[in-house]
């Protein structure tokens, strides 16, 4: 089969990916084997092929959007059938006996593992995934559209509720890629006004498009104070700017798995009257059964740009250069 791997971390446009032959996987006893036939492309794959993220597997396969049919099935797997069409998302494994995942929280788990990072992901033709973290899928959505779901979905649909948004509250949204622009539609979907702050011009006509009240420079101000925030543009610059947009009580969560380092802050400009700062780790199970239950009940307009399995390098290129409005796809 055919496949991408990070042969050689570095930036991407010196060519940290190449694309192999390589035998079609065996599933293990508790997993099964998916034919892909859709693969988001994440920034997390960017910050893995160009090294901001440490080396767990050598030659790893990235991606972590998989759409794809169920194709063989492990010997101890119970309730897939082959040919159900399935989702793989990033978190693949947990021991399920530390104390966070005790807590239901999972995410924390210190022996947690990624596709894409730890194991290999979607960036090919089959891929295999524990059943216990594989997905069902909402009716709705075709293969090319459900795929950004599985990570820029969850992850910002975890963002939103990290940030405490209070029923009809002011969101301000800081950077707007694949994730962003759904975040955004389950805000509104729940009564927010949203004001998009970033620096593309295309991304701020998508905003508007889909429903922001305002949209500016990702350094403006916005037109309102903020009961909420979320960053998800990479970009540690921007945290003061987020922060001192706050309402009081405001809390702003910060959506990446890489961020630039933050500036010195300033209490009282930045921290005082109880704003909160809060990173998002990953996302639990819980966290992507509530998601794609939320987008079978309400429809979301997920904007994509399709590439096919050969142009994996050139849709990283593209996303690192904030050329890709939505949500990069590789199509199979």
């Amino acid at each position: 089969m055919r496949a991408w791997q990070v042969h050689r971390s570095g930036p991407v446009e010196t060519g940290p990916l190449r694309l192999v032959d390589v035998p079609v996987p065996s599933p293990a006893p508790s997993e099964l084997l998916v034919q892909v036939r859709a693969c988001g492309v994440c920034r997390t794959d960017l910050h893995v092929a160009e090294g901001d993220l440490p080396v767990h597997k050598i030659d790893v396969v990235p991606g972590h959007e998989v759409v794809g049919t169920v194709a063989a099935v492990g010997n101890d797997v119970e309730g897939f059938l082959v040919g159900e069409r399935v989702g793989i998302a990033w978190l693949r494994h947990t021991d399920g006996v530390c104390v966070y995942c005790r807590r239901g929280r999972e995410n924390l788990c210190p022996q947690s593992r990624y596709t894409g990072w730890d194991a290999d992901g979607g960036y090919a033709e089959y891929t295999c995934v524990p059943a216990d973290f594989a997905y069902r899928l909402p009716e709705g959505y075709d293969d090319t559209e459900v795929a950004p779901l599985l990570c820029a979905g969850i992850i910002g649909y975890r963002a939103l509720r990290r940030a405490d948004l209070p029923p009809g509250g002011r969101l301000g949204i800081y950077g707007f890629g694949g994730s962003a622009h759904l975040a955004m539609q389950v805000a509104l979907a729940q009564g927010a006004t949203v004001h998009v702050l970033t620096r593309s011009r295309a991304h701020q006509e998508l905003a508007l498009e889909l429903g922001a009240t305002s949209v500016g420079d990702a350094t403006d101000e916005p037109p309102e104070r903020l009961d909420s925030a979320i960053l998800f543009a990479p970009v540690g610059d921007l945290v003061p700017v987020a922060l001192a947009a706050l309402d009081r009580g405001g809390t702003l969560a910060i959506a990446g798995i890489h961020l630039t380092d933050v500036p010195p802050l300033h209490y009282e400009r930045h921290l005082f009257y109880e704003r909160n700062l809060r990173s998002v780790t990953a996302n639990t199970r819980d966290d992507g059964r509530e998601f794609l239950a939320f987008a079978a009940e309400h429809p979301l307009r997920v904007r994509t740009t399709g590439y096919p399995l050969d142009a994996a390098d050139r849709a990283l290129v593209d996303l690192a250069a904030d050329r890709v409005n939505g949500a990069a796809v590789l199509i199979m």
